[in-house]
């Protein structure tokens, strides 16, 4: 997952798109009844790449689609799927190429909504550096937090696409100290998302050169759940689903006053800087979500997993089929 540190801390079926505004999706026997619960786990500390959410529960969208909602932030150590594999969590919002490799790993998640439709991690790079074009990559030493994560996926779909290997350039773990390595010379290039990293850039004064992958068989952050809830709660993950999205269509429209609905869930935002750094941020994270919020697209898992299965990111064999459900009611397939 991005963070905001210098802020607050599977198949050929067409893509099927979250409900209408204004569509009921909660059967009639349920409206109006005890709502249903669910416990929603945030891979990181209170930030705000996780407005949606917050946005959400402000507004009172969960309880509109009689949802109970709890958001738990995950710890610095915790794992992304411990809390789900457990049970503590019904949903848990990490990235779907994770989710497929946590599946490989004996964990039963199931991807179900898309959050990002555009894949955040991208090669950064001061204007300074001499690298005008990935073709200058080779020789180069370029940053990651470690081998592991959308960061590393990120840069081992970028050497492929460029025909490179490992042994090509040199590879520095860095931890989450990308702007001290650029500024101190220790590398070259880091890997980096556009709506954290590039903007904490920008904010410091850093002018840096951006490189996304091309046709990326990869894909980010998405709503997960277990393959029990899949399975048994479909209506109510679509209800989760419909409200989250509704939730993001505002912040498209007004990310000024998501950024301001968010207050209550953040720690305390003072100064007029912190403000408007978190409303660059918000504003280049609704620039993932796509023209429709959470719409999943199937067929685009088979490539994921072959890619991930190439890399030798996978602990075991995955069914790309059995890691997407578009929740329609007939297994990865549009109503």
């Amino acid at each position: 997952m991005v963070a905001l540190s210098t802020l607050l801390a599977a198949c050929s079926a067409p893509i099927e798109s979250p409900p209408r505004a204004g569509e009921s999706t909660i059967p009639a026997a349920t409206q109006g009844g005890k709502p249903d619960e669910l416990t929603v786990g945030l891979t990181y500390i209170p930030d705000i790449q996780f407005a949606p959410f917050y946005v959400a529960d402000k507004r009172g969208y969960f309880t509109d689609e009689n949802l109970a909602v709890t958001l738990r932030h995950h710890g610095a150590g915790e794992s992304l799927f411990g809390a789900l594999a457990a049970g503590d969590e019904d949903i848990v919002n990490a990235g779907a190429d994770e989710m497929v490799q946590a599946r490989s790993q004996g964990v039963g998640v199931t991807a179900f909504a898309q959050m990002y439709q555009h894949y955040p991690v991208v090669l950064i790079t001061p204007e300074s550096s001499g690298i005008t074009s990935l073709k200058d990559l080779k020789g180069k030493r370029i940053g990651v937090p470690g081998p592991f994560g959308e960061n590393w996926f990120a840069l081992l779909a970028l050497l492929e696409q460029e025909g490179l290997s490992q042994s090509d350039v040199t590879i520095e773990n860095i931890g989450y100290t990308s702007q001290a390595a650029l500024l101190t010379e220790k590398v070259d290039a880091v890997m980096g998302f556009t709506n954290s990293d590039v903007v904490n850039f920008k904010a410091a004064g850093i002018k840096v050169r951006t490189f996304a992958i091309n046709d990326n068989p990869l894909k980010s952050i998405a709503l997960g759940a277990t393959d029990a809830a899949i399975k048994e709660r479909p209506e109510v993950l679509a209800r989760f689903r419909k409200a989250l999205a509704r939730a993001m269509s505002d912040i498209k429209a007004d990310p000024a006053a998501a950024v301001t609905d968010s207050f209550d869930y953040l720690p305390k935002v003072a100064g007029a800087n912190k403000i408007k750094q978190a409303e660059d941020v918000l504003r280049e994270t609704a620039a993932l979500y796509g023209d429709e919020p959470l719409a999943i697209e199937p067929d685009a898992w088979p490539a994921m997993a072959d890619f991930l299965q190439r890399h030798g990111l996978l602990g075991g064999n995955v069914d790309p089929v059995q890691a997407v459900n578009n929740l329609s009611g007939n297994k990865n397939k549009a109503d």
